[in-house]
């Protein structure tokens, strides 16, 4: 059992409480939540007391490439689709071991900031693995690759094999690992500039038949929609250099992922950042949540998504750091600086809406009973750019200062 208390204690679906306690029960879950004096305290656990800073939940980064960490400031490609064949070859450059490093390193890193949830995505399997023997929380989407149509039979087959062999691996963990999700497998087709239609409805198919969550990189960049609609610009080129027949789909690429059956209550939405007043529409229509990323769009020079439009349309968005190699540091507060959002409304995006972005929000996301023991205390409050003096999971203290 784990009793922390602070000098504040921010709720989330409450008003905050000064002077406050939570109680993690040995299950892993918030058994008590208050003013100090009304929060018990067992003979038999843990007391953590830090009377001048902030008990917060867990904080949730919607985007991560944690296996990335390693290749923080080794990209120097201005344009973003030069910048996308660099990160390729430096993956292929990169050794096994390397990957699960660096993924290790992100876990901590994220951890050393707050951060209790990620939503990664990654083609190694890395960070899951990285997650699975450290005991940290997230999502990890399989990415899946095929600009080629005549791949997507290959492709879906690669990715089924790898998913398969990864959830296998999950359920192999110890039986006092099993008490809550921890890490946990998704699906992920790229872009639209890297994944054929054909393979896009097929990796929709199985993730529907098999309950996958499902993340997608869409409408990042002026060069995506320029191939997506009119079948022009770099992207559309290196596809015909390779042989790849290109056609215009006249449409933006919300609209064409929308007819692919990709969208949808499970599909996170990576960007966003391209998009108009019927691509908002159909983003809240179809249930589809959205993974702001301001600091990564605005150092590839792609613009600034609505994020005011996505929010008064019902749309569920959470904040993501993207990778190192774009934004060199995983800092949610300095995204949230980015995106205008401040104070009490910064918090409650990097908490429940978060957790409401990759489907967890039952479970973390807010300060209440019966919830997973994720928190963080800080060393002061949001506005502040604060730091993370302690951070649990599952009431597992993961990282102190």
């Amino acid at each position: 059992m784990l009793r922390v208390r602070a000098g504040q204690v921010h709720l989330i679906t409450a008003p905050p409480i000064e002077d406050g306690a939570v109680l993690v029960g040995d299950d892993g879950r918030i058994s008590a939540v208050g003013p100090h004096p009304h929060v018990p305290t067992p003979a038999t656990c843990e007391v953590l007391e830090y009377r001048d800073a902030v008990l917060v939940p867990g904080l949730v980064n919607t985007h991560t490439h944690l296996e990335l960490t390693h290749l923080a400031g080794k990209n120097d490609e201005s344009e973003f689709p030069r910048w996308i064949r660099r990160v390729r070859d430096l993956k292929m450059e990169t050794p096994a071991d390397a990957f699960e490093a660096a993924a290790e390193d992100g876990v901590r890193e994220c951890w050393a900031q707050g951060i209790t949830c990620v939503a990664d995505t990654g083609d190694t399997g890395a960070a899951l693995r990285a997650l699975d023997r450290l005991g940290g929380r997230g999502i990890v989407y399989q990415e899946v690759f095929g600009p080629d149509p005549a791949q997507a039979a290959a492709s879906l087959e690669g990715l089924t094999s790898i998913v398969g062999a990864l959830r296998a691996s999950l359920t192999a963990r110890p039986a006092d690992r099993l008490r809550s999700p921890l890490g946990t497998v998704g699906v992920s087709p790229h872009a639209p500039y890297s994944v054929s239609a054909p393979l896009y409805q097929a990796v929709a198919e199985f993730a529907a038949r098999e309950g996958l969550p499902l993340a997608v990189h869409l409408a990042e960049s002026p060069e995506e929609t320029a191939l997506v609609r009119d079948g022009a610009g770099p992207f559309a080129e290196m596809l015909r250099k390779r042989g790849i027949a290109v056609v215009a789909q006249g449409t933006s690429p919300v609209q064409y992922l929308a007819r692919m059956g990709v969208l949808g209550p499970t599909t996170l939405a990576i960007h966003c950042v391209q998009i108009d007043a019927a691509d908002v529409k159909t983003l809240a229509t179809s249930g589809t949540a959205v993974a702001h990323c301001p600091l990564s769009n605005r150092a590839h020079g792609h613009g600034t998504a609505p994020l005011a439009a996505l929010r008064a349309a019902g749309v569920t968005v959470g904040i993501g750091t993207d990778s190192v190699v774009s934004v060199g540091a995983l800092d949610l507060w300095a995204e949230c600086a980015a995106a205008g959002l401040s104070d009490g409304d910064a918090l409650r995006m990097l908490t429940l809406e978060g957790a409401r972005a990759v489907g967890l929000d039952r479970e973390i996301g807010s300060l209440e009973v019966g919830k997973q023991g994720d928190l963080a205390v800080l060393t002061a409050r949001p506005a502040d750019r604060p730091t993370a003096l302690l951070t649990v999971i599952s009431g597992r203290v993961v990282h102190r200062a």
